[in-house]
């Protein structure tokens, strides 16, 4: 019984190390993902599932180093179904690795004005660390992101980060 026990953590064990080696070894990244807009005036049903793709949205991603340092930068936009991806080498221009979980994708603009108010649905505002692979696949690893949303100005929630001057004029 305790050598079965044995045999099986060595195996799992052998298991765990074999999948870090080969998340290790991914060349590429791809990250991949889905920007739509949403509207506020429809009702719940069309607001959460009837969103529509804007085309040429703008989506970044940026990979810092150990000290917070950026080392890697790049954008994309989206097609006409609202889709983007972006091929990142995991070595940089300097001959660095990229560390996976130390990249963000995050939303940066979109040419709808009717739809261009960023939201944090799915994290688009505030940026989403690469943390969980879709896929992985020989020298590349995926990561498929969001759908992010938009929204029109409308619907958008006031900024509450308003603090009060010293005249005492203001929301607090």
């Amino acid at each position: 019984m305790k050598l079965a026990i044995a045999v099986v953590a060595t195996l799992l064990l052998a298991c765990i190390s074999l999948s870090e080696a080969l998340y290790d070894e991914q060349s590429e990244i791809h990250v991949a993902g889905k920007i739509i807009c949403q509207d506020c005036s429809k009702n719940w049903n069309e607001w959460a599932h009837g969103g529509k793709p804007i085309k040429g949205c703008k989506v970044s991603v940026i990979c810092m180093d150990e000290s917070y340092r950026p080392i890697y930068y790049s954008s994309d936009l989206t097609d006409e179904k609202g889709e983007f991806e972006m091929i990142i080498n995991k070595k940089n221009k300097r001959g660095k690795d990229l560390k996976n979980e130390s990249c963000k994708v995050r939303l940066v603009s979109s040419p709808d004005r009717a739809c261009n108010v960023m939201t944090d649905f799915a994290g688009g505002k505030s940026g989403v660390s690469l943390t969980h692979p879709s896929a992985m696949y020989r020298n590349t690893i995926k990561y498929t992101l969001g759908p992010f949303y938009f929204t029109s100005p409308m619907c958008a929630e006031p900024d509450n980060t308003y603090s009060a001057s010293k005249e005492g004029y203001g929301r607090p």
